[in-house]
């Protein structure tokens, strides 16, 4: 099913050859949705663009375009104003088609990709040894919400977690347990997430003071680094212990990963320094192996290199980004690369794909994307701290999500005089509190910081996901209370729209492709936010103004006109639905 938008723009490429030449075959019409309801529902700005080009005023050439404009099966006749804007409004007819369309499709009318691609996207990413965070969140959520929207489209997707298992960290740690608990070397669940993060800060703050431990700490990594059997033990039960607890918070969250950690490039790190060197871009400099960077300087204003092996031989995570870099391009076979991490990491990857692009190691059909985010605030305009001043531990804020959604819902309950199952109130406050989280996340622009506020986030008013779910839950009431089997609507109901809210609330539901199209490209969730927004607020304005089952007055209700409007209704809650998953948040038939 071709969007509404796709279909228009075809036409007036038609159009354009038509009227002025092949010449402009190809032409972007700059078809963009009407701002304002009384210029219609699309409108064409091209003329204004092509007045230099064919030495004419836009308003003749909006003329000529129109003449020449065959979309009287979509639109009434098209309308000029201004100095040369082509104003479009969908017919009546052309929603109702597209609509009865809509809702035999499984997909909703939404195409799959015409050339699908092996895409991975690089999320998550925590570090073995330590506790999952707030910091994490967004990456996690981010990253799950883009994989399944191009999942969607038929993409081939690896989500792959690339954790911090590697490096000197291990060194330390597995030095200090030597000495203060050795039991966790060699025994598998010795230790629980929060002694190995207790641990690890007292094997940093050793680290730091005592020159002899740094040494001892450096050669259990050169053990560790030549598989040496009783280090690398050790260090796959540290790795194990902090997996478990990482699933954990994934299975909350809905989330699925391949786990792809540093230490799987590490026999790759050598080849990609002698690989370097081939290209003549690896410059000595301090005894460090270096590539010296266009666009980046020092503090001094000298050239800022990017050190891919260090005085003393080790690598740093500009190697093995290389490394992997590479691995998903011949190995994957990715043609489309997304690395979903902070915003302050964005130099490196800048000068890490810029190091790529220079050796030559980026194929013209591989696209690279950094998919940078802000950071979560607390209500004081601040990082996000505990009490303590510690960063909140991403499990003890989802545990209070739930909680808060549970205590909500009792007292929402107790006021309507409500009574149900201990299991239903567990459900429903565990998707309330995930889909809170989730979707307060979302719904913001990720390029920016974002406060988060529980209340806010919880309530049943505003872009927030219980309001989304309420208008879902909404639709099923209706099925319930008029004991209507939903699945056979649409077998047996022809869309039929009279009313201005109908035709606002149809307009709205055709642009889920146009929606989708955008975030596949931008990469932008809160798109997708925003539309189910102004969908479930459209919905809402049409329940109000528009008897689904009996009209408001008793009178006579025309069952064709009860059985569209129920397929409107379920048309809803099924865009709903669909677009909720593709965020990473599940739906309840009541609340």
């Amino acid at each position: 099913m071709t969007s509404t938008l796709n279909q228009l723009k075809a036409r007036f490429d038609k159009a354009f050859t038509a009227a002025f030449g092949a010449d402009l075959t190809g032409t972007d019409p700059m078809l963009v949705l009407a701002t304002n309801p009384k210029f219609g529902d699309y409108q064409s700005n091209a003329a204004m663009s092509l007045a230099k080009k064919l030495g004419m005023k836009p308003r003749d050439i909006a003329l000529r375009v129109v003449e020449n404009l065959e979309i009287s099966d979509i639109c009434q006749p098209p309308e000029i104003a201004g100095p040369g804007f082509i104003n479009l409004t969908l017919k009546p007819a052309y929603l109702e088609s597209q609509l009865t369309a809509m809702q035999s499709d499984s997909r909703l009318g939404v195409p799959l990709a015409e050339n699908p691609q092996r895409v991975v996207v690089d999320f998550s990413s925590p570090n073995i040894a330590k506790e999952m965070h707030v910091g994490h969140l967004r990456s996690t959520i981010i990253g799950d919400s883009i994989a399944r929207i191009l999942e969607f489209f038929g993409h081939d997707v690896l989500r792959l977690n690339h954790v911090g298992d590697w490096g000197t960290q291990f060194g330390m740690l597995i030095a200090y347990l030597r000495e203060v608990y050795p039991e966790a070397l060699t025994t598998a669940n010795a230790l629980d997430i929060g002694d190995l993060v207790a641990f690890y800060k007292k094997a940093k703050q050793r680290f730091d003071e005592d020159e002899i431990f740094q040494e001892t700490a450096r050669q259990e990594v050169v053990k560790l680094q030549a598989g040496a059997e009783d280090t690398r033990r050790a260090w796959q039960l540290l790795c194990e212990q902090s997996r478990r607890e990482f699933q954990v918070i994934y299975d909350w969250l809905d989330i699925n990963l391949t786990e792809r950690g540093e230490s799987f490039y590490n026999p790759l790190l050598a080849a990609v320094v002698e690989d370097l060197e081939k290209t003549g871009l690896l410059v000595e400099n301090q005894g460090a192996k270096c590539v010296f960077l266009d666009g980046f300087s020092n503090k001094e204003g000298e050239p800022l290199p990017l050190i891919v092996k260090k005085s003393d031989g080790g690598y740093n995570y500009a190697t093995t980004d290389l490394a992997a870099l590479r691995y998903r391009i011949e190995k994957d076979g990715a043609t489309r690369i997304i690395y979903v991490t902070d915003s302050g990491q964005s130099s490196h990857f800048a000068q890490f794909f810029q190091v790529a692009k220079r050796a030559g190691w980026l194929p013209e059909n591989v696209e690279i994307v950094h998919v940078p985010f802000g950071l979560v605030l607390g209500e004081d305009g601040k990082k996000i701290k505990t009490r303590a001043g510690d960063t909140v531990r991403l499990k003890d804020l989802l545990n209070e999500a739930i909680e808060r959604a549970e205590k909500d819902l009792q007292t929402r309950l107790k006021e309507e005089g409500r009574t149900e199952e201990e299991g239903f109130i567990k459900n429903v406050a565990k998707v309330v509190g995930l889909s809170a989280v989730k979707y307060a996340d979302l719904s913001q622009n990720r390029n920016s910081n974002y406060i988060f506020s529980f209340d806010k986030m919880l309530a049943l008013q505003g872009n927030t996901a219980p309001y989304m779910l309420y208008a879902y839950v909404r639709v099923q009431g209706i099925g319930r209370k008029g004991e209507i089997d939903f699945d056979t609507v649409g077998d047996e109901a022809k869309v039929v729209l009279t009313e201005e809210s109908e035709l606002t609330l149809a307009k709205h539901l055709l642009q889920l492709t146009e929606i989708l199209n955008g975030v596949e490209i931008d990469l932008l969730p809160h798109r997708l936010c925003e539309y189910l927004f102004e969908l479930s607020k459209k919905f809402n304005q049409f329940y109000e103004q528009c008897p689904v089952l009996k009209s408001k007055d008793g009178s006579a209700f025309d069952e064709s006109q009860r059985m569209s409007r129920l397929m409107v209704c379920d048309l809803t809650a099924k865009t709903l639905k669909l677009g909720l998953s593709l965020l990473g948040i599940s739906v309840v038939d009541r609340m």
